[in-house]
């Protein structure tokens, strides 16, 4: 049961962090002139960068901290502020990150960074390996890969089955509860600074 409940705490973070389902729409946009084929190398591309990205910043990201003098609760309050500021940007403009032009939408950029795996994820990583085992959010972050990867793989299913504005309404949920974890990030990380404070 402990095992469960920390595998939710940590897969939850990362699945509101990607935004599949919100992304949707982006991998419907760079497909759009693509047959089949082409459009599951370019998503296989992508989630295959994505992992890649994650997991360096995830096994070498507290290396680099160490060297920077920065704690984790240093990361953890700067990470919930990006997270906040993030989920923000989305409810009032409607993208997290400004789209790049034609020419550069590939499956490497943006699609599999920053859009995939981009600040709030690998702030989310960095910040669930100070209360969780590392074997733990490496197996919630390979979880969400594989999620994701099914997703986009049938992002035009989806696309046809929610609508535009199904597609919409679940990407404003899901800024919402980015914004919420943000705020619990940057007040968990001042608790750390300042313990008799909160």
């Amino acid at each position: 049961m402990d095992f469960f409940n920390s595998l939710v705490l940590t897969f939850t973070p990362l699945f509101v962090a990607i935004d599949a389902l919100g992304n949707v729409p982006v991998v419907l946009s760079l497909s759009q002139d693509m047959d089949q084929r082409q459009k599951h190398r370019m998503v296989s591309i992508a989630i295959m960068t994505a992992a890649l990205v994650g997991l360096a910043f995830l096994l070498f990201g507290r290396l680099v901290l160490g060297l920077l003098n920065i704690q984790v609760y240093h990361f953890a309050i700067a990470g919930g502020l990006i997270l906040l500021a993030l989920a923000v940007r989305d409810l009032a403009t409607g993208k997290m990150v400004d789209a790049p032009s034609k020419e550069e939408m590939t499956a490497v950029v943006p699609l599999g960074t920053p859009i995939t795996v981009g600040p709030a994820t690998l702030t989310t990583l960095i910040v669930l390996t100070d209360s969780y085992n590392l074997w733990l959010v490496l197996l919630s972050f390979a979880l969400n890969m594989a999620l994701t990867w099914i997703v986009f793989h049938k992002s035009h299913l989806i696309g046809r089955f929610m609508g535009q504005g199904g597609l919409r309404a679940v990407s404003k949920v899901m800024s919402l509860l980015l914004a919420a974890i943000g705020v619990r990030v940057i007040i968990s990380g001042m608790k750390g600074l300042f313990p008799g404070l909160l």
